[in-house]
């Protein structure tokens, strides 16, 4: 299957010094000359413009030329006011692949550290004898090598498709499959449920062709995967990202499935999302992509089977999309489609700050078990998204000190304490929190290894890892976050004594809120905020204490606890429903005594 792969600004930046290496510019022809290879050239020149350690400069290399080499289609984004995608030519694309390996450490086409007068005629020169074309006595090369040339310099993005799978490093659904595993250990669980946890049910693939606002055509990969029904439809949110994959989505279905289970409700688990990149699309744009998915989707999802919900980079505005294409397709209007609505179409109060509510509910029992007080707290959050920010207003509504947050642009740190909403208000007008007033600016990593009582990871996946584990000095970690935490990691915490509230427990008040939406699309009834509030912290609250009793009675960390939990509960509901067909059929012979 053909994958969409835009390039990083760093593989981007790449590329485009490598074509100004061909351009007369003084500063960089020294510079190659200097060098005794065009590949230490590259990396030196790359390392010292951008502020890129050497070894990071070598492994975004790598990474792009394996790239190219496994491309097989590239296009050139021209830039502002054009905006237009244009399509590399065979030529053009193999001449990229030459000019890739030019600067490679052991080039297969070029010879090893050209350092020919005329570099240009060393690419043509290698072009002509790895392609073996003498059209022109190599003047449609130069040709090639020219209009190659103008368009990377120009470009303002660069996109492949590839045939090679992509896959996510280190793997979410591994995670998934490792904590299935100490589960069923724990359990003695029945090898054939476990067989058929660890699978997906259904897995959806659709491409989705979309008009552009410039009038071209692109087409986008959607996924929905429903990873089990047994106790009730499949829910799970919607995602957009350009780096997402397939077995991303698997692993947030199965943690779906598992964190429907943990917490009691009537709801099995799913996930879905598309290939792209929504910071770089219009508004118009987006609106046809999601009507798109709905479409495609339309037969698979519904209120009775399967209801999505917004996850990254999306919204209320993306789920009335669904709704409202999905309502077309049936021919009425089906509110309970999707949750997460605005509330004035079948939407339920409290649910856009439901994640959070529920991860403050889930602190302050922990906090409660531990003996820590919150009034004065120190808290350090890792991503300024929905989940983020309101985890930090709530806990300081608790009297805790937000003392530093982030985004994917960086974070800030202020020993006082900083305010949520001002910090908010700041990160809406400037696109980040960094630079906010009075404040040091800090990485995302030097966020999590900071001095504090609670530590909230609300951005990805596999943040805290073996790499950084053995630093993190939170007491507590409440992952707002699906995944933010490595199984390896998670043991080395638990051997440090820092409580981890796990994600499918943490991070389980959406989910909650939104089981309330279909109940409440469902009766055509709606409560007040107040009476939402009191149903999810009845219900988390009643799952934490839950998951905490299992933790102390196998003597594990909470994240095994709450998939030990969760576990025995669908394999229940499968030996109870699935009883005939799991069991082997014994045919009975009567006989009869004469």
């Amino acid at each position: 299957m053909l994958t969409t792969i835009e390039l990083s600004g760093r593989e981007l930046g790449l590329i485009k010094l490598m074509a100004d290496f061909f351009v007369e510019k003084p500063e960089l022809t020294a510079k190659i000359e200097s060098y005794t290879t065009t590949h230490y050239a590259l990396m030196s020149t790359y390392s010292e413009n951008f502020g890129l350690s050497i070894e990071d400069t070598w492994k975004a290399f790598e990474e792009l030329e394996k790239k190219i080499n496994e491309a097989q289609y590239v296009q050139v984004e021209a830039p502002y006011p054009l905006k237009r995608w244009s399509s590399l030519s065979d030529e053009e694309l193999n001449m990229l692949r030459v000019l890739v390996d030019y600067f490679s450490e052991n080039p297969k086409m070029a010879q090893t550290g050209s350092l020919m007068a005329n570099r240009s005629e060393a690419i043509i020169e290698a072009y002509k004898w790895f392609f073996g074309t003498t059209e022109g006595n190599g003047e449609y090369a130069r040709e090639s090598f020219q209009n190659l040339m103008e368009k990377l310099q120009t470009a303002s993005s660069i996109k492949m498709e590839t045939l090679a799978p992509v896959v996510a490093t280190p793997n979410p659904y591994e995670a998934v499959l490792q904590l299935l595993q100490l589960a069923a250990k724990k359990l003695n669980l029945d090898l054939g449920v476990h067989e058929m946890l660890k699978r997906p049910m259904r897995t959806l693939i659709v491409n989705i062709p979309v008009v552009m606002d410039d009038g071209s055509i692109r087409v986008f990969t959607g996924y929905r995967v429903q990873h089990n029904d047994l106790l009730g439809p499949t829910k799970g949110g919607i995602r957009y990202h350009p780096e997402l994959t397939l077995d991303e989505v698997i692993a947030l279905s199965a943690w779906m499935t598992f964190k429907t289970a943990v917490t009691g409700l009537p709801l099995g688990g799913g996930k879905g999302g598309i290939r792209c990149n929504p910071k770089e699309m219009s508004r118009g744009e987006l609106e046809r992509l999601t009507r798109g998915y709905a479409r495609a989707m339309a037969r698979f999802i519904g209120p009775y089977s399967d209801v999505p919900a917004p996850d990254v980079y999306t919204d209320a505005q993306t789920m009335a999309w669904i709704m409202d294409e999905y309502s077309e397709v049936v021919g009425y209007n089906a509110f309970g489609v999707v949750t997460g609505k605005p509330v004035h179409i079948g939407g339920s109060l409290g649910r856009n700050e439901a994640t959070s509510r529920g991860v403050m509910y889930t602190v302050i029992e922990a906090a409660g078990h531990l003996g820590i007080k919150l009034e004065g707290a120190t808290i350090a959050v890792q991503g300024y998204g929905n989940v983020g920010y309101h985890a930090a207003r709530l806990l300081r509504e608790l009297g805790c000190k937000i003392i530093a947050v982030s985004d994917s642009k960086g974070g800030i740190y202020n020993a006082e304490g900083v305010d949520p909403a001002g910090v908010l208000k700041h990160k809406d007008k400037t696109g980040s929190v960094v630079g906010y007033g009075g404040c040091k600016t800090i990485t995302n990593e030097e966020l999590l290894e900071l001095e504090c009582d609670i530590l909230v990871p609300s951005a990805l996946e596999n943040q805290i890892t073996k790499a950084n584990a053995g630093k993190i000095k939170a007491k507590i970690v409440a992952e707002g976050a699906n995944g933010p935490t490595t199984p390896e990691a998670d043991e080395i915490l638990y051997q440090n004594g820092v409580f981890v509230i796990p994600d499918i427990l943490a991070n389980s008040g959406g989910v909650i809120v939104s089981y309330f939406e279909q109940v409440q699309n469902q009766m055509n009834y709606y409560w007040t905020e107040e009476e939402v509030r009191a149903k999810l912290k009845a219900t988390i609250t009643k799952a934490f204490k839950d998951v905490l009793a299992v933790s102390l009675k196998y003597n594990v960390n909470m994240r095994v606890a709450a998939y030990i939990s969760a576990v025995k509960r669908i394999a229940d509901a499968m030996l109870v429903r699935k009883h005939k067909s799991l069991a082997p059929t014994v045919e009975s012979k009567t006989v009869l005594n004469k």
